[in-house]
């Protein structure tokens, strides 16, 4: 959550800042605000409620020039979304800090620093940070040494940049549990969250590692470890472009990257299955030996990844004959759970900065996982650098906070790593030549799906009014039905639950009236008869149902329920293809709700604090 942009430059800065601003503001969009020192002991601070522009209009109205700065925008944690909780915050003019992260033991420091007169004006535990340094600044050598000293003070998670007033030719910056980059310039260095922020000044960066403080001026870069020893952290270039962060033609983000995942699948695919054969060590140097031996999967993931994951878990055990356990990465690291001989850990995440799966990986590799395997869409993320193995979906720029794309090529991933292990393991080679014939089938089957667009539209308006729904799947469709549940959720605003269909009769049905709207996965496969049994309970008690059904599945429309006929395809894939309709079901909906469907309500892209 929250986006940090920072630099020290000859050059202003404040536009780059901004503008770094507007490319992290998925991750956050309740208040922005950036401070420019101008001259050795004067800064300007603006601060503003609400998304990026509105700072961005604010600003015009202030003199913010000067090379030295640090931005922000703010997911709300702590303290309500108010102009005096957005960030920067300062200490008696003198220092200032943006920061990242949950401070957990900030009423404790705050009750210490009031008893030494400093004065709090937002309710952020941030600001606790920011006086915090500024007492240990008092006595230290540097800034540097202030920020060490304090890092040492505070439990929880941080990536934070911080300025002295007087001193306009530094930041420091540190990071514990949320991430940093440095973007390398020549005679200018910069800081931000994602190094996307920082795609128009630098292609060359530096990732920080846990536990890193760094000094950052115009000429250098000096960073220490968490004891204080000075490190080398490699500067890296980046092949990664901001020519598809634009809408292009399309209203939205969310509905462009909905449309991109054909290409994206073949993009996942590509050079990877070979005539039928996952190519060697597709999934990382030394994975084809951990497949060999490999006895049990355990996979931990958060929010749509976990629904990517019940997939998995039905392929694993049908189709490579593995066992599978699937937990959220929330609930895993707060137990103790049992390890199995030879067992991979596999994580998954879009961003690859996801801090309960982060947190989750670290406990696994502590307590005896044969080995760990993440698979994400970013390259140089904390997961993807301290995971054994990675697999990188190659999705490309996935800007919507509701999670599409990255979505899809996961399970595209995952199902090339069930035929990766099965091919290890014995897995009969119809069943490998299924797969294989599945997976290079599928792009074309995307597209196909995107021809449902128009007849989805014509059905948002029964939703409109709607304040609850639910959603109903069978078997490994399942968590596509809670997929589609999570998206109406998050972009909609409407309450939607899912069940297996079969659950039906153990409770939900006392939900079941003319106004909650029921919608059914059906594809083509043997759970298609108990299906059909599952949606004349539903008839029979006066609900609507939206049936996204197999076109050869046998459904036809009537006055109670609504047939949405979907391409026909193979089971195995079945359940990536079906993602698609609900993701415009939910899109559609939205739309004619009048919903921010990049951006909504309360949420944020890069889930980076517990």
């Amino acid at each position: 959550m929250c986006g940090i942009v920072g630099g020290v430059a000859q050059r202003d800065v404040s536009d780059i800042l901004i503008e770094g601003l507007k490319r992290l503001e998925y991750r956050g969009y309740d208040s922005a605000g950036l401070a420019v020192i101008k001259e050795a002991g004067t800064f300007e601070r603006v601060r503003s409620v609400g998304k990026v522009k509105n700072l961005q209009d604010k600003a015009s109205q202030f003199d913010v020039s000067g090379g030295t700065g640090i931005a922000h925008t703010r997911w709300a944690t702590h303290g309500g979304v108010t102009e005096a909780n957005a960030h920067p915050h300062a200490s008696n003019n003198d220092i200032v800090v943006v920061h990242n992260g949950i401070i957990e033991n900030h009423s404790e420091l705050r009750q210490t620093l009031k008893a030494k007169g400093y004065v709090f004006t937002s309710d952020t535990d941030t600001e606790v940070l920011t006086h915090l340094i500024a007492d240990n600044f008092k006595s230290a050598t540097s800034l540097l040494e202030a920020v060490q000293q304090t890092t040492k003070m505070v439990r929880g998670a941080y990536g934070m940049v911080i300025m002295a007033v007087n001193d306009p030719e530094q930041v420091v910056v540190a990071r514990s549990g949320s991430p940093l980059v440095i973007g390398v310039g020549l005679g200018e260095n910069f800081i931000a969250s994602d190094l996307r922020a920082l795609l128009p000044v630098t292609h060359t960066f530096m990732y920080l590692e846990e536990g890193d403080v760094a000094k950052v001026t115009r000429q250098a870069v000096e960073v220490y470890d968490s004891e204080g020893n000075v490190v080398e952290r490699e500067a890296k270039e980046t092949d990664i472009t901001a020519e598809s962060d634009g809408k292009g033609e399309y209203r939205h983000y969310m509905m462009k990257e909905i449309h991109e995942q054909p290409l994206a699948v073949r993009n996942t695919l590509a050079d990877r299955l070979v005539d039928g054969v996952v190519a060697e060590d597709v999934f990382g140097a030394g994975s084809s030996s951990v497949f060999e031996k490999v006895e049990h999967i355990q996979i931990i993931a958060c929010g749509t990844s976990y629904h990517a994951a019940m997939v998995a878990k039905y392929w694993l055990e049908s189709l490579a004959n593995i066992s599978c356990n699937v937990e959220i990465a929330s609930e895993f690291r707060y137990r103790k759970s049992f390890v199995h001989p030879n067992s991979l850990l596999v994580t998954i995440s879009q961003s690859g900065e996801t801090a309960d799966t982060l947190a989750a990986l670290r406990l696994a590799q502590d307590i005896g996982y044969m080995s760990s395997l993440v698979l994400c869409n970013v390259d140089g993320s904390s997961l993807v650098r301290e995971s054994e193995l990675a697999f990188m979906t190659k999705a490309g720029a996935e800007i919507g906070v509701a999670s599409t794309k990255a979505f899809t090529t996961q399970l595209v991933g995952l199902l090339m790593m069930v035929l990766a292990i099965g091919q290890k393991r014995g897995m009969p080679q119809e069943t490998q030549q299924a797969i294989a014939s599945a997976l290079n089938s599928l792009p074309a089957k995307l597209e196909e799906s995107l021809s449902l667009n128009d007849a989805i539209e014509a059905l948002a308006p029964e939703f409109a009014d709607k304040h609850h729904s639910l959603f109903l799947g069978r078997g490994d469709q399942y968590p596509i039905a809670m997929e589609g549940a999570l998206k109406l959720k998050e972009i909609s605003y409407i309450h939607a639950e899912a069940y297996a269909a079969g659950e039906l009769k153990h409770g939900p049905l006392a939900l079941i009236d003319a106004e909650i709207p029921i919608i059914v996965v059906a594809p083509n496969n043997e759970l298609l008869e108990k299906l059909h049994s599952n949606i004349e309970e539903v008839r029979a008690r006066g609900g609507i149902l939206y049936v996204f059904a197999d076109a050869n599945s046998q459904f036809e429309s009537d006055d109670t329920m609504r047939v949405i006929d979907v391409p026909a395809v193979d089971e195995i894939v079945a359940p990536i293809l079906y993602t698609i309709p609900l993701q415009l079901l939910s899109y559609y909906v939205a739309i004619i709700k009048g919903t921010d469907v990049d951006q909504p309500r309360n949420l944020a892209k890069s889930v980076t604090v517990e």
